[in-house]
């Protein structure tokens, strides 16, 4: 694409792909359908489901994300989600507080600390085979890396891992969360750092589906820290997220 669509990656984004909450059983179901298909049956992640459909005890209490192509016939590209407290247990712990119980340093950040109602964790990143471009990301569910952003003389962008988080940063100032969790690849804060994103590392890495480190994002401080060539597209997904969020609305009136 010719620099970064002039500038604009809004504009590059929305001619490639949509971003919606998946917040009615249709949309969840394509969720957990992805999950299955990248988690259960491409990676071996997690056991195969007669339903074709991976689910776990957080999804009752997360909220899910779901992109797809744009255009008329559109297709199934990766979701993700972030888990929230867990109500009427709000101390239950997030999937990250088990798997880096031993790794964590408190002395950074204690989770346990925090008011459970602004904290969550984003996770089950999944894009599916067809739109994961290299051949090193067969074994991972979503990555980025140097080479998603080309070159000074062809440029490009990440629009997928990027719209994912984006989508997921949103979701979390939607509901009041102002810390978010995410076990990531050691090399993804330095490549989100070009993007005006902050994730800071809280603890020593852990073996889990490849090594991964426990990372903390301040919401707040991603929205304000987006570099301007970024903003477009944030604008983008916030605009198709919140179009999502009134469908449903839309619907239930019309059957009044």
């Amino acid at each position: 694409m010719a620099l970064f669509e002039q500038f604009n990656l809004g504009n590059g984004f929305r001619r490639y792909f949509s971003i919606h909450p998946a917040v009615g059983d249709d949309l969840k179901n394509e969720v957990y359908g992805i999950r299955h298909e990248v988690y259960c049956e491409e990676l071996g992640f997690e056991p195969v489901r007669p339903d074709r459909r991976e689910t776990d005890e957080y999804d009752t209490h997360s909220l899910h994300c779901l992109m797809k192509t744009s255009g008329e016939n559109t297709r199934l590209v990766g979701c993700n989600r972030i888990v929230l407290a867990r109500p009427g247990d709000p101390h239950y712990p997030l999937p990250f507080e088990r798997t880096c119980e031993a790794t964590l340093d408190r002395s950074i950040i204690d989770p346990a600390k925090l008011p459970r109602d602004s904290i969550a964790e984003v996770s089950r990143l999944a894009v599916r085979a067809a739109f994961r471009r290299r051949a090193g990301d067969s074994k991972t569910a979503v990555s980025i890396n140097r080479e998603d952003f080309g070159t000074k003389d062809q440029p490009r962008f990440p629009y997928i891992p990027v719209g994912l988080y984006l989508g997921a940063v949103h979701m979390a100032e939607r509901s009041g969360i102002e810390t978010m969790f995410v076990l990531t690849e050691p090399r993804l804060a330095a490549h989100f750092g070009k993007l005006g994103v902050k994730i800071r590392q809280i603890g020593g890495p852990v073996e889990h589906r490849g090594l991964r480190i426990p990372s903390m994002l301040d919401v707040k401080s991603i929205i304000k820290g987006l570099r301007w060539l970024v903003r477009p597209i944030w604008n983008t997904v916030v605009e198709d997220m919140e179009a999502g969020y009134q469908q449903p609305r839309a619907n239930a009136d019309r059957d009044l």
